[in-house]
């Protein structure tokens, strides 16, 4: 495919080294224009894509990053550079597979409701961790209209800016909310039958791991905070669960610990009895054990992500960004 005058890409990141000039190397010839939002790199990022020709913008170190802020100050960029109908965001730890957009560019161009169009997003090294892995399977979504999309994605900048582009104060879980506010006002989401981006996690560590699912805790209280109340009941569900797999259960178990004794430890067998129902479902392969374990334990660091978010809005103090890398 050759670029598209139509189309531009904004490419985040922070200290992604080799895997951002692969990323530049997958777009490029690709769109009109590629923009890259740097977050305070000090690996040679900027350098290294201003050699390779990309439009760089760097953001105020004096502002709190977050990756909804990138994406907005290098969306603004591109249409300073070219007044594009669409825009493919990607992470700079992905590559973009090819193919991908001319598939996903004719498909929005016919369907004049969709504002966004997603593909299979894999892991590039899903063999080097069991983290990993969990990752590839978090992102295989059912194909088909969908209420949202991860962070790689093609939208249409019309539908973007109707909506006043990403919330630049949420620290996670920025794309579920901009496609919540898409979706009230009419528009589509729809992940597509093909291969879109490889990924590169690169968890290798239990707690790299903890980090990102603290952080998805913390996504689905300020996503319900946001929009609970609404009709899609965005992310109510996910947080109760949370909070009764990972809070409630746990203090009602050591209550009654405190008052019966040792007889009060039974509550905890609802764990493995959960860990076995899941897994049954998932068809009892070792796959399907392997994400029902920590399906059961990802509740307890989703549940101080729920803690730390209520806990930062209750004492007036602005989240920081949850990292694993």
């Amino acid at each position: 495919m050759q670029d598209d005058p139509a189309t531009g890409a904004v490419v985040i990141g922070r200290n992604e080294g080799d895997r951002l000039i692969r990323c530049f190397n997958s777009v490029r010839g690709r769109v009109a224009h590629i923009v890259y939002v740097d977050s305070g790199s000090t690996d040679g990022s900027v350098a290294a894509a201003r050699a390779h020709g990309v439009h760089v913008v760097e953001l105020d170190l004096n502002k709190p990053f977050t990756a909804a802020r990138a994406r907005n100050e290098g969306l603004a960029a591109l249409l300073d550079l070219s007044p594009v109908e669409y825009v493919q965001f990607i992470d700079g730890d992905c590559e973009l597979q090819r193919g991908w957009l001319t598939v996903a560019l004719p498909f929005l161009q016919s369907s004049k409701d969709a504002a966004v169009a997603f593909g299979r997003r894999r892991e590039r090294f899903p063999e080097a961790s069991v983290y990993n892995r969990l990752c590839d399977w978090e992102w295989d979504r059912p194909v088909g209209e969908a209420e949202s999309c991860g962070g790689d994605a093609l939208m249409r900048t019309r539908a973007l800016q109707q909506v006043g582009g990403y919330n630049p104060n949420l620290i996670a879980g920025e794309e579920p909310d901009l496609c919540v506010r898409m979706r009230e006002k009419g528009w589509r989401i729809w992940r597509l039958d093909h291969e879109m981006t490889l990924h590169d996690a690169a968890m290798t560590r239990f707690g790299q791991w903890w980090a990102r699912t603290r952080r998805a805790g913390h996504a689905f209280a300020e996503g319900a905070a946001l929009h609970g109340s609404g009709p899609t009941r965005h992310w109510v569900r996910e947080t109760r669960k949370a909070v009764i797999w990972g809070l409630v259960l746990p203090s009602m178990i050591v209550l009654a610990a405190l008052i019966l004794g040792p007889w009060g430890l039974v509550g905890l067998a609802i764990y493995p009895l959960q860990l076995v129902r899941l897994a049954l479902r998932e068809g009892g392969g070792k796959a399907a054990w392997e994400r029902a374990f920590f399906l059961v334990i990802g509740k307890f660091p989703e549940a101080l992500g729920v803690v730390q978010y209520w806990w930062g809005r209750l004492s007036g103090r602005r989240g920081r960004l949850i990292e694993y890398k």
